[in-house]
């Protein structure tokens, strides 16, 4: 049993009222506490692009002429042509993008787990997507078509009833045929390759993909015809940012108008398009300008 004497009491209270002195004279005040959260605060997205010196852009590694690896292993294309721009408009150096290769059917994973800071992969804009990712604004227009042997040319969408239809997964055709055509038997795979070497292996009667694809592989491959050239209705390509990156966004949608204006978007095209389609195409048919 402890027996408190009036002195040893004094002594405690003493010692109470000066560790309630020193926790009050630690305690941040207002402005204290707002400097703290200001300099601890999460930086921007643009700030932590600008600090890393590298934007990372998902591209596609086998559709030509939109994006692929050429034989010195680096990304070409016309989708590459204006991520470079990107890159030297944000960064002041085309060199200082990170080219991510990225599939159909990842795009959207990979803006979300933060792989990528923009896809620049012939995204097109399907309101689906729109709730899993913000698109900046179009700078392509197109529809699907179906391309099949010479020897046994499709040219109707009813000729396609209980056959094998080749497609990639996650792609604008695979949703297409999937809810409109449930009696035409797909086959998907996931990467551009695979899927048309399927169509020369003869696993299938057609492939379908977006139109400007198969028009320019059918050039390449002259055993086979682009049957039926426009598919559905005309949807828009688009690059895209992370759900709610709002800043990268806008930043985004101000550079692609530039890049319209000065032409650039044109020269692209001239450089990476024009002579995969010669003047079968208009670009003004193609490119939203």
């Amino acid at each position: 049993m402890h027996i408190f004497t009036a002195n040893t009491i004094k002594s405690l209270c003493a010692v109470s009222a000066l560790s309630l002195l020193v926790a009050c004279s630690k305690s941040p005040s207002p402005d204290q506490a707002a400097g703290s959260d200001a300099s601890s605060r999460t930086p921007s997205s643009i700030e932590q692009i600008k600090k890393n010196g590298v934007i990372r852009i998902g591209v596609f590694s086998d559709k030509a002429p939109f994006g692929y690896i050429d034989a010195q292993g680096k990304s070409q294309g016309f989708d590459v042509e204006i991520a470079k721009h990107v890159a030297k408009d944000l960064l002041g150096d085309e060199s200082k993008v990170q080219f991510v290769l990225t599939e159909a059917a990842n795009r959207v994973e990979y803006l979300k787990a933060n792989k990528v800071d923009i896809i620049f992969a012939n995204f097109t804009i399907t309101p689906e997507r729109k709730e899993a990712v913000d698109f900046a604004k179009p700078y392509l227009k197109v529809a699907l078509g179906v391309v099949s042997p010479k020897s046994h040319p499709i040219t109707d969408i009813t000729q396609l009833k209980d056959q094998t239809l080749l497609v990639n997964k996650g792609t604008t055709a695979d949703a297409f045929f999937t809810k409109k055509y449930p009696d035409i038997k797909l086959q998907k795979y996931e990467q551009n390759t695979e899927t048309f070497d399927a169509l020369k292996d003869g696993r299938g009667v057609a492939l379908a993909h977006d139109n400007l694809l198969v028009l320019a592989w059918a050039k390449a491959n002259p055993n086979y015809t682009v049957g039926i050239p426009n598919l559905g209705e005309q949807d828009l390509i688009a690059p895209a940012v992370k759900k709610g990156n709002k800043e990268l966004l806008d930043w985004l949608n101000s550079d692609l108008d530039k890049l319209s204006k000065d032409g650039a978007i044109r020269e692209a095209y001239e450089k990476t398009l024009k002579p995969v389609y010669g003047d079968s195409i208009n670009p003004k048919d193609l490119l939203v300008e």
